[in-house]
């Protein structure tokens, strides 16, 4: 049996706890910490993937709380290239676990957000730093790219 899948609420991240499968809460603030699971005391860390951004509220939660930079990408499921872009993201997610938090807003899901930064092309990745947007990129494209508008953003940021 395999673990659940990380989510998002508007307090923090959730993860399973990789010794015992005990889901905990890492808030967003203490994304870049050490965090013990409450159950059987095994470090838990952010995510190595992608997470879907459940609503408004989630969404300006995680930019503006964690502790980490955030990126975002911003995609709908009608949209070939996003799908294309979606496994280059999870290998950027995977490589950098722990010091990013890469998280997916369903511009159909969540209009306003996808309004809010002018979201008129799709794929779109944002990285955010401190609530602030540190760089946008649209287009699809390899990991490595991907991992290079990071590095620059964050450099810029």
């Amino acid at each position: 049996m395999s673990a659940p899948s990380p989510s998002l609420d508007a307090r923090g991240v959730i993860v399973a706890c990789p010794g015992c499968g005990q889901r905990n809460r890492i808030p967003y603030a203490h994304l870049d910490s050490e965090v013990r699971c409450g159950k059987c005391g095994t470090a838990v860390r952010a995510p190595g993937q992608a997470i879907e951004v459940p609503d408004v509220e989630t969404f300006d939660a995680v930019v503006s709380r964690a502790s980490l930079p955030v990126v975002v990408d911003y995609w709908a499921e009608w949209c070939g290239p996003c799908r294309m872009v979606a496994p280059e993201l999870a290998k950027v997610a995977q490589q950098n676990a722990g010091r990013l938090l890469v998280v997916k807003v369903n511009t159909e899901e969540l209009p306003e957000v996808a309004a809010r930064f002018q979201v008129q092309s799709i794929p779109m990745l944002g990285v955010f730093r401190d609530g602030k947007v540190a760089g946008e990129t649209v287009g699809a494209r390899p990991a490595r790219d991907i991992q290079a508008f990071i590095d620059q953003a964050l450099a810029r940021g």
